[in-house]
């Protein structure tokens, strides 16, 4: 460890820092010690998660030192002359505290925030390598994460969770809830300073205390809690956790995304069929009391209201209904949108004011729990409109001065427009009936980031710390949150010039325009132009590929024609190709299979395909081989006619022409796609020692604007390629000098499975892998910490399965590559099939004869093995065409769909049922 001295406070760090994070500490320290506010931006890879974590503790620790001598002398005036020294170094060092009269003796926490839980992680890892390992953290997740209570844990919906484990600790039934008292002073739990979720969990279990309750406990005594910061910014978590912010110091960690949050904390949106849904919950209560049945009358369930509570309930959510049914929406292109006081217009209506709406949230929340716990039963109603209506009213009266209202008016929307019925979802056998009716759906949006943070500050705060690798421009953020800055930062790169090679590719191989704009995203010239790029540079590019698209449809466009020109074929001969999948169940495992295909001594690679904004381009670290280059494709605009959209640019046109530190709606629009792109190209550069390339494959980067708003480090590096034959040369160039001049890293091969004593290899899905559990994937569910303190810095994203379920699954740590056993003469499939699976082969055998069973079967085998999906349901569609009453049978196999062709399979099923 080294130590430095940063404005007279003793910083220790692991090795000696960088000037950029010397200079980053400081103005961490700064913040504190002035009790003033700061932005601060360093790029990814500097070293910033550290630096905040190290400057931020060696501060708290110096209080800690003050109030200690504070307390002991509680008379400092009649001290002696060295302690009265002492006291004023202290004070000079520490800062004085605006709040001295309320806070002399309390020790502020230090409520550290991000995104993700993911990140949090790698956070509190990087505070276990530090000198502040001692410090005590812990961090807060919620019950869906947490609970390991084998009931709730078995219900798929988290508000039904909310409500039945809320039912339990009101009940005293649950015995985990019950130990927490007598279990926060055990040496167990003690005895650990940094806690993580799954110390906190394998603890629970262990001891039999609830997790979820026993982490709220722990905040109390904690110097530094670490938690996503939608609890900070939505009212309604922050209260549930019961969080307290005053005179304690708040960091927002990648707080790029900070402003949307902020939105979309304050936003809901809700349609006239939950309010029907509302009327439904409301008179299944009444018809409960008036027949007198046995769940109303028992003691057991809280029952807190009474037959007119009901009846007034009622006639509120059926008026409410009427005045949102009243609403006349424009025809044509115009949009129906409302100022922001208009929700309070529906709410009168309804009966709905400012002095009885906290009577009907506490006559809600009795309801919802009611049906909650009545019934055990599927079909049971539980109470999820009215949890929606009650999220509406908790955000609409957040506060009832006349100051609000105001704001309000200025800076909320009421937009309204019919309810389209959407495509049903295929995840069952069954087929699903939809409803043909249409609605109205009211969307409650608010378009400044600035409310939000608002309501976060005024509860004394000592001061807000936002950071992130990419917040530039600082002015229009500083602005748009109504932050009064007395800090800002923009910290230029650790890495030098010959370790990042940044090129805007404008034309193809075949001097075809790359433009990925609206009218030029769906030409064929242009796409094949694309796929022609990649295939060029992608064989100089050594190990890992990033590209990134701007959404998943542009994605799948480009797949499906690079599939039928044969270039997906090329690039995955190379290298192996693997996609994003948009449900976060699959998201571990395909990054697992990435990361192995890497480490592949016989692979030359992989390409990991994403988009921007997605959870690839966010939060994970692609350092050294893992990604040697990162490809964006086209700029990630928003959708251009979507009103949210098209709100937001109005209001900022509003807001530049009072006040010019706003951005123009236009300058926000193209600032949405640059820190996208700002964000996805991060991935890349992860250490002082790494290198990699960053490629920009759309002429549209050699914009004057585009460029001024990539990220500082990059600008006076990127190089327009204007002959395509010279820009391969300077990429083979420029990773062979690399490879001869700068440290090389020493492998470190992940070990896959226990007993495994072979290298392993790309998973490929056969037959029998596809019935090993339900879908496509075998999920990590280990709680071990082994797995997650790697050196590489990569996180296991665990999946919470119900004690009974993982017992059986206990043993098995990652994705495991088995001998293909199944034969299709037999159908013998020599494996341990999940319940779920073996109930879909006994219908499917049971409802097909012998032959069509076993060519069932087999098709599942070809396509796993070729990925062809047209050939599958040209298979299927031979094997059911004279079956139409069997059909429902297709359903169920989406479960064994691979990611890419989820929406493929969807439409496909769409069609013939």
């Amino acid at each position: 460890m080294t130590t430095i001295t940063i404005r007279g406070i003793p910083v220790s760090f692991p090795f000696e820092p960088y000037p950029l994070q010397t200079t980053y500490m400081e103005k961490v320290i700064d913040c504190l010690q002035n009790e003033t506010n700061g932005v601060l931006e360093s790029p990814t890879g500097t070293g910033k998660t550290l630096s905040l974590l190290c400057s931020s503790l060696a501060w708290l620790s110096m209080k800690k030192a003050q109030l200690k001598l504070q307390m002991k002398n509680p008379e400092m005036e009649e001290a002696s002359e060295f302690l009265k020294s002492l006291n004023a170094d202290l004070n000079k060092k520490v800062g004085s505290s605006s709040n001295s009269s309320q806070a002399f003796f309390r020790l502020p926490t230090i409520i550290y925030a991000s995104r993700t839980h993911s990140q949090l992680t790698q956070a509190m890892q990087e505070l276990k390598r530090t000198a502040y390992n001692n410090m005590r953290a812990t961090i807060i997740g919620s019950r869906e994460q947490m609970c390991i209570h084998p009931d709730i844990m078995k219900e798929e919906n988290n508000v039904n969770k909310i409500h039945m484990c809320r039912l339990k600790v009101l009940t005293r039934s649950c015995h985990f809830y019950n130990r927490v008292e007598r279990k926060k002073d055990d040496p167990a739990v003690k005895g650990m300073n940094i806690v993580d979720i799954e110390d906190i969990i394998t603890l629970g279990m262990t001891h039999k205390f609830c997790p979820y309750y026993m982490a709220k406990e722990l905040k109390h005594e904690s110097d530094i809690v670490f938690m996503p910061y939608n609890y900070l910014l939505d009212p309604k978590a922050k209260r549930a956790l019961g969080i307290e912010l005053y005179d304690n110091i708040i960091i927002l960690d990648e707080a790029h995304n900070v402003e949307k949050m902020c939105e979309d904390s304050a936003s809901i949106q809700i349609k006239s069929t939950d309010i029907t849904l509302c009327i439904e919950e409301v008179t299944e209560v009444m018809r409960a009391m008036s027949h007198n049945a046995a769940d109303f009358f028992d003691d057991s369930v809280p029952k807190d209201f009474s037959e007119k509570e009901l009846c007034d309930m009622k006639e509120i959510v059926l008026n409410l209904e009427k005045a949102i049914d009243d609403i006349e929406i424009k025809k044509g292109e115009e949009m129906t949108v409302y100022d922001g006081s208009y929700i309070f217009e529906i709410f009168l209506k309804a009966g709905i004011n400012g002095e009885n709406y906290m009577l009907i949230i506490n006559t809600i929340d009795k309801i919802v729990q009611f049906l909650s716990a009545a019934r055990d039963g599927p079909f049971q109603r539980k109470g999820n409109g009215l949890q929606l209506l009650q999220d509406l009213l908790q955000i609409a009266f957040i506060s009832i001065s006349p100051e609000f209202k105001q704001k309000i008016k200025k800076c909320y929307k009421v937009h309204v427009t019919e309810d389209e019925p959407k495509k049903k979802t295929v995840d069952g056998w069954l087929p699903k009936v939809s409803s043909k009716r249409t609605g109205r759906v009211i969307s409650y949006w608010c378009f400044s980031p600035g409310f939000g943070m608002s309501m976060l500050l005024r509860q004394g705060v000592k001061c807000v710390i936002l950071t992130s690798g990419t917040l530039a421009p600082l002015q229009p953020l500083i602005s748009e949150l109504e932050l009064k800055i007395s800090v800002q930062l923009e910290n230029p790169h650790v890495v030098g010039k010959n370790q990042v090679c940044v090129k805007i590719i404008p034309k193809g191989p075949d001097n075809e325009q790359l433009n990925g704009s609206y009218r030029n995203r769906h030409n064929t010239k242009y796409i094949a132009s694309l796929g022609r790029t990649i295939q060029n540079f992608m064989r100089i590019i050594p190990g890992g590929l990033l590209i990134f698209f701007p959404s998943y449809p542009i994605l799948r466009l480009c797949q499906e024609q690079w599939q039928q020109e044969g270039t997906w074929s090329c690039l995955n001969e190379v290298k192996t190709i693997f996609i994003e999948p948009r449900d976060k169940e699959s998201f571990t495992s395909v990054m697992n299979d990435y990361y192995k295909a890497i480490e592949n001594p016989n692979s030359k690679g992989a390409i990991f395909m994403g988009v921007c904004r997605g959870k690839v381009s966010e939060g994970l670290d692609f350092a050294d081989m893992n990604g040697r280059a990162v490809m964006i494709v086209g700029l990630p605009y928003p959708p251009v006619k979507e009103p949210k959209i098209i709100l937001k640019k109005r209001y900022l046109d509003i807001c530049h022409a009072n006040d010019k530190q706003y951005l123009r709606g236009d300058d926000w629009y193209c600032l949405e796609a640059t820190r996208a792109v700002n964000q996805a190209i991060g991935r890349v550069i992860r250490h002082k020692d790494d290198y990699g390339a960053i490629l920009l494959l759309d002429n549209r980067f050699n914009s004057a604007i585009i460029k001024s708003q990539m990220s500082k480090w990059l600008r006076d590096k990127i190089d327009v390629v204007s002959n395509f034959g010279v820009g391969l040369r300077d990429m083979r160039s420029f990773f062979k000098n690399a490879e001869e001049t700068l440290p090389q890293p020493v492998s470190k091969p992940r070990k896959v499975d226990n007993d495994s004593k072979t290298n392993s290899t790309p998973a490929k899905f056969d037959i029998s892998s596809i019935y090993k559990q339900k879908g496509l994937f075998n999920f990590s569910s280990s709680s071990s910490r082994s797995q997650n303190e790697n050196s590489e810095g990569l996180v296991n994203i665990h999946k919470r399965i119900p004690n009974d379920i993982q017992q059986s699954t206990s043993k098995r740590k990652k994705i495991t590559i088995i001998q293909n056993n199944f034969t299709p003469e037999n159908g013998n499939l020599n494996m341990t099939l999940t319940t779920s699976t073996k109930e879909y082969i006994a219908m499917v055998q049971g409802a097909l004869e012998p032959k069509d069973f076993q060519e069932f079967l087999g098709a599942i085998k070809t396509y796993h093995q070729k990925c062809d999906f047209g050939e599958l349901t040209q298979t299927l569609d031979r094997i059911f065409s004279d079956k139409p009453q069997l059909v429902y049978v297709i359903q169920g196999l989406s479960q064994y769909i691979k990611s890419v062709h989820k929406e493929l399979f969807e439409e496909y099923w769409s069609k013939i049922r």
